[in-house]
C-alpha cells in the first residue's frame, strides 16, 4: 500500500487547508497524525471503512475527515487553523484493526505511512 500527501502549506490563523492522500488500496482503519518540533507524533483525525470517524480533542469542530474510495483518496479538511496547528501532517493506515469501528489512535497500530506534508500556520 502506497499513501503520498498534498495539500499542505502556509496560511493564516484562522484559515483553511485540505489535505489529500492518494492510496494505492483502501484499509479498515485510516487516518491523519502530525508532528511539530520537539514533539511527538500524535494521532488528528481517523475514519473506519465503516465512515466512523474520531478526532483529537483540539481539532473537534475545526476538522472534518472522509475518504472517497472511488477516487482512492483520504481527505483532511482544516478549517480555523491555529498556530499550534504547525506541523508535519502524515497519513496512514491500518490493515490489521479488528477493534470496532473506533479506529485506533496510536501510531504502532498503523503499518503504512506516507511521507508527509507540512502545514505552516502564521499568526
Amino acid at each position: 500500500v502506497q499513501l503520498v500527501e498534498s495539500g499542505g502549506g502556509s496560511v493564516q490563523a484562522g484559515g483553511s487547508l485540505r489535505l489529500s492522500c492518494s492510496y494505492t488500496y483502501s484499509l479498515i482503519c485510516m487516518g491523519w497524525f502530525r508532528q511539530a518540533p520537539g514533539k511527538e507524533r500524535e494521532g488528528v483525525a481517523f475514519i473506519h471503512s465503516d465512515g466512523t470517524t474520531r478526532y483529537e480533542d483540539s481539532v473537534k469542530g475545526r476538522f472534518a475527515i472522509s475518504r472517497d474510495n472511488a477516487k482512492d483518496t483520504l481527505i483532511l479538511q482544516m478549517s480555523d487553523l491555529k498556530f499550534d496547528d504547525t506541523a508535519m501532517y502524515y497519513c496512514a493506515a491500518s490493515h490489521s484493526w479488528r477493534g470496532g469501528s473506533r479506529c485506533p489512535t496510536t501510531e504502532g497500530n498503523f503499518d503504512f505511512w506516507g511521507q508527509g506534508t507540512q502545514v505552516t500556520i502564521s499568526s
